[in-house]
């Protein structure tokens, strides 16, 4: 993958957000459950290293890469004893740390026929037992924290003397405010190697996109899932505390290539640590290789990790959150299942309570793909790399549908306007629809399964797609060949579909990763790619586009926002350079 990109773009809807976002605080409360979560891994970390050396040497890689006459060199030497003696070390450079002895001011104490020394001089600062620990301590990223004073405010911290001012306060927070107007948009962003959500704000009648804050992540961003409801974990002072809406937040899942989940809440900025991480019980085997073979050199490769039922073992790559059973979450992982989490359990529950609630082993590869459908909520959609998909009950899995496809699913979705619809977009560019109800039973995939219709969307890999939950038939995908695309699909009196190309577009956003419809504009669609910029594209701005949608719209009861092309920048926030722009006029009848 590239060292820039965005991954992973998702909404938030408009009034969701608090007016004004709290800071994150890191008081008692907090420190403790932010030990309790850490802990786990950090009690893991000696043992893991351990295991790990053991099978680096199992595998034939204990010995570092030889040079000619450093045959006998360890991986053990690189673990030197940390308390070792500091005289053993020698700075080769005599010129490293000179003083010119003209600057060194005098000593008013001491004898002025006798010099001075370089060691009296730093005596006072008792350099020979700097590096010396005491016996019994710890070492932890948490160490000697608690020692640490915390004050509510810069006003009552002693050290600070230039105190904060009034109007530089309700600056900050004027500058913080998210309008009841405004969306939010989570972007997974990784640029020159470092990983980061960056929460943005859409204002969407002054064509106006900034980033509001952004959140540090440990590893590769894969997938998002915005969800309401507060996990379990969280303390008060990171929870949406409105009495007027309890029980409900604005929070992210986040999965990555490490084999947890975090949840972050979008309400609180500056925020060090998730409000709750699922997956974390026993780490150790989730990132220990598993020889394969007699462990020579010439055998690199590893056998898959064993799958556990409590947690994930490799990289989540989808998520799903229920909106009707608001306390459960689906994930899709490469270690081959697919994992439901009650959000209401805390996480830090050691003895199984804390783990996954089911697991479902329906995939013979990576499942790339999870959604829940909203009409019939206890019905799961999986796809996988083994180029299947599944549909099937959560509480009885064994009696799933599926479709053989023929090439690696990319992404999918329930379709809102049917119950037993779906889309697929696959590997090869294709955009297929089927009827759940139609599909043959999971044991049964000798051959594709025939869809409702097949659309030859992209050129090479269509690895984006939404569906308009605005306007009946309406669906945008994004492909490796850099273009973003809207579609019509319509129903002939016969009952065949009629798929047209609305509008194309290249966005500047380079293979586009994922595209996402907003929740409140019906033809407003945010882009992300290899590029790492993030673009809003306001597919109305497009005549072709209103006349294609317009009796749709009428239909749903929705009116497009009268703005002008300059005012919208050509129906683009963000793009520094439009891409040509082509109105669709090819159709497909299949």
């Amino acid at each position: 993958m590239s060292g820039s990109l965005i991954s992973a773009v998702s909404w938030v809807k408009r009034g969701v957000a608090l007016q004004n976002p709290s800071k994150y605080v890191l008081d008692d409360q907090e420190l403790e459950r932010v030990s309790a979560l850490a802990r786990i891994e950090l009690e893991d970390a000696q043992v893991e290293l351990k295991r790990a050396h053991n099978a680096a040497k199992s595998m034939g890689k204990s010995d570092i890469d030889r040079e000619d006459g450093d045959s006998d060199v360890d991986v053990e030497v690189m673990e030197g004893d940390r308390d070792g003696d500091e005289g053993d070390w020698v700075d080769e450079d005599e010129n490293a740390m000179d003083v010119d002895p003209e600057a060194a001011p005098p000593n008013p104490n001491s004898d002025s026929k006798t010099t001075t020394s370089k060691d009296d001089d730093l005596s006072q600062y008792n350099l020979d037992d700097y590096d010396d620990d005491t016996p019994g301590d710890n070492i932890s990223h948490f160490s000697n924290i608690n020692n640490i004073a915390v004050y509510k405010n810069n006003d009552e911290d002693p050290y600070i003397t230039l105190k904060d001012d009034e109007d530089d306060i309700e600056a900050e927070r004027s500058e913080l405010e998210v309008l009841p107007s405004d969306n939010l948009l989570v972007v997974a962003k990784t640029e020159d190697e470092i990983s980061q959500l960056e929460i943005y704000v859409y204002e969407e009648s002054e064509a106006n996109l900034y980033v509001h804050h952004d959140l540090m992540l440990p590893n590769f961003p894969l997938c998002l899932e915005w969800l309401d409801f507060p996990p379990a974990s969280s303390s008060s002072s990171t929870m949406n505390n409105d009495p007027s809406n309890l029980g409900f937040g604005n929070y992210i899942a986040v999965g990555t290539l490490d084999p947890e989940i975090e949840i972050w809440s979008l309400d609180v900025v500056e925020a060090m640590y998730p409000n709750s991480v699922l997956g974390r019980p026993d780490k150790t085997k989730a990132h220990i290789p598993v020889p394969l073979g007699t462990g020579k050199k010439k055998k690199k490769k590893t056998k898959s990790r064993q799958t556990e039922k409590a947690y994930h073992v490799d990289a989540v790559l989808g998520l799903s959150w229920n909106k009707k059973q608001r306390n459960l979450l689906a994930s899709a992982s490469a270690d081959k299942t697919v994992k439901l989490w009650d959000l209401s359990r805390d996480p830090t529950i050691t003895g199984g309570e804390g783990g996954a609630l089911r697991s479902f082993d329906v995939h013979k590869d990576k499942v790339q793909a999870v959604q829940w459908n909203e009409k019939d909520p206890a019905v799961l959609l999986t796809g996988s790399y083994d180029r299947t998909v599944r549909t099937f009950d959560s509480r009885a899995p064994e009696g799933g549908v599926g479709a053989f496809l023929g090439s690696d699913v990319e992404a999918l979705r329930w379709d809102p306007w049917n119950e037993s619809g779906f889309y697929v977009s696959l590997e090869n560019g294709l955009v297929l629809n089927f009827d759940a109800r139609t599909l043959p039973s999971s044991s049964n995939f000798d051959q594709p399964s025939p869809a409702r219709f097949t659309l030859q969307a992209h050129d090479g890999a269509a690895s984006a797609l939404d569906v308009n939950p605005h306007i009946k038939g309406c669906i945008v995908t994004g492909g490796s060949d850099k273009l973003v695309k809207v579609w019509n699909i319509e129903q002939n009196e016969g009952g065949k579909n009629n798929v047209s190309l609305v509008q194309s577009r290249d966005l500047g956003v380079g293979k586009v990763f994922s595209t996402s419809f907003s929740p409140d504009s019906p033809l407003t669609v945010a882009a992300g790619g290899s590029k790492a910029k993030l673009q809003i594209w306001d597919v109305a701005s497009n005549a072709g586009a209103r006349k294609a949608f317009g009796g749709k719209l009428r239909e749903a009861g929705k009116v497009l926002s009268e703005r002008s092309a300059e005012e919208a920048r050509g129906g683009v926030v963000g793009l520094v350079s439009d891409g040509e722009e082509s109105d669709g006029e090819d159709g497909e009848d299949e």
